[in-house]
């Protein structure tokens, strides 16, 4: 089994495969249009309003 490598979509940092678990966590997915793409924890941070923005209203 492979497991593919997951690259941030705005930076393109690399998630490592092993390493601290809290970081791990902290990688956000979104999925837009069928496609999955990755933020790293500091883009993630970095664009925290535009991830909100797309969160649905009954969220709220």
């Amino acid at each position: 089994m492979t497991e593919k490598t997951v690259a941030c979509s705005r930076c393109g940092a690399p998630r490592a495969a092993e390493g601290d678990p809290a970081v791990a966590l902290a990688w956000v997915s979104e999925k837009e249009d069928g496609v999955v793409r990755w933020l790293c924890p500091s883009c993630a941070r970095g664009h925290v309003r535009d991830i909100e923005g797309k969160l649905p209203a009954e969220f709220w």
